[in-house]
């Protein structure tokens, strides 16, 4: 897991191929005036989710982990509140894996939290389980989805 500032994002670039071309779209690209949903940047490989979503509260979030895709989260407006913990320790599966969805969930609990701020970002590789929305009240964020090969 990484939490950073946006303008720092060129630090990361090495670390995968798709790093450089998702942060320059979230350069040029003012996601506050998106409508919510999927957005191309290079096909299945890079996009990005606009949404609006509400809060879950700490009691009400969900680990979740991805095995295709790298996150990188994005709150636009609000602070953002999420869990972490690697997804090796989760021994509590709630939902097993979907392929359609790239997704799994875990009831463990977080290892530890974090805030993540407007004009922050939270990048979560496969072998990081995440729980966002752990905050409260409506949260409008983007979400850009790298595919790991």
């Amino acid at each position: 897991m990484i939490l950073d500032r946006l303008e720092n994002a060129a630090k990361y670039f090495p670390l995968h191929k798709r790093l450089a071309r998702a942060f320059e779209y979230l350069s040029r690209t003012d996601c506050a005036t998106l409508p919510d949903g999927r957005h191309e940047i290079d096909g299945p490989r890079i996009y990005l989710l606009m949404a609006h979503a509400p809060g879950r509260g700490r009691q009400g979030m969900k680990l979740e982990a991805h095995r295709r895709y790298i996150d990188v989260q994005i709150p636009l407006d609000a602070p953002e509140e999420m869990g972490w913990r690697e997804a090796a320790s989760c021994r509590s599966v709630s939902q097993a894996y979907q392929e359609k969805g790239d997704i799994e969930f875990f009831a463990d609990a977080p290892a530890c939290w974090i805030t993540v701020e407007p004009g922050c970002f939270a990048l979560f590789f496969p072998h990081d389980a995440h729980a966002p929305l752990a905050c409260t009240g409506l949260i409008h964020k983007a979400i850009v989805k790298i595919a790991v090969d």
